[in-house]
């Protein structure tokens, strides 16, 4: 496999991750109202992150002006937390699980790779005019996993596992 097939398969999936958090967060608002706002505010953010990618992934030569500490490395984790977060989806489809444990998938899935990978990008220095503007366009989304525990932590949720 080439280097920009890598690259693709690594940016598609990426994408895909962040299309199926959005999707399990409007899943979490629906079903939550008394925190529908901010799990509106989450699904929206990764919304926009799937389209910063996706906007991307349009450019004559992503690969050459992507900036490559992005997208994490490993597609087969990529991967596993997508099948995952599909899991949860499904799961939450057929049987809501209580407030608390939704917060706490949450917290797991922000801790993945994938979307952990993404938060490491926003706290690096860049190098490329590409990555500042990722940045800029990123720059209100930060820190999900923080934000996460921080509602909790207002709302007396317990969080099972602490990043």
């Amino acid at each position: 496999m080439t280097m920009s097939q890598t690259f693709t398969h690594l940016l598609d999936e990426s994408i895909k991750l962040e299309q199926n958090v959005a999707r399990l967060y409007t899943l979490f608002n629906d079903h939550f109202p008394e925190d529908e706002d901010f799990w509106w505010q989450l699904a929206m953010e990764e919304r926009s992150h799937a389209a910063l990618l996706q906007q991307e992934k349009k450019q004559p030569w992503p690969l050459q002006s992507f900036p490559a500490n992005l997208l994490a490395k490993d597609i087969d984790a990529l991967r596993a937390n997508n099948a995952r977060v599909v899991e949860y989806t499904q799961r939450f489809t057929s049987s809501p699980c209580s407030r608390e444990e939704a917060f706490n998938i949450a917290l797991q899935v922000e801790m993945s790779a994938g979307e952990s990978h993404f938060q490491d990008f926003m706290d690096s220095d860049s190098s490329s005019l590409t990555g500042d503007l990722f940045k800029r366009l990123a720059s209100d989304d930060q820190n999900h996993a923080h934000r996460i525990l921080e509602y909790m932590t207002e709302q007396g949720l317990k969080a099972v596992e602490r990043p």
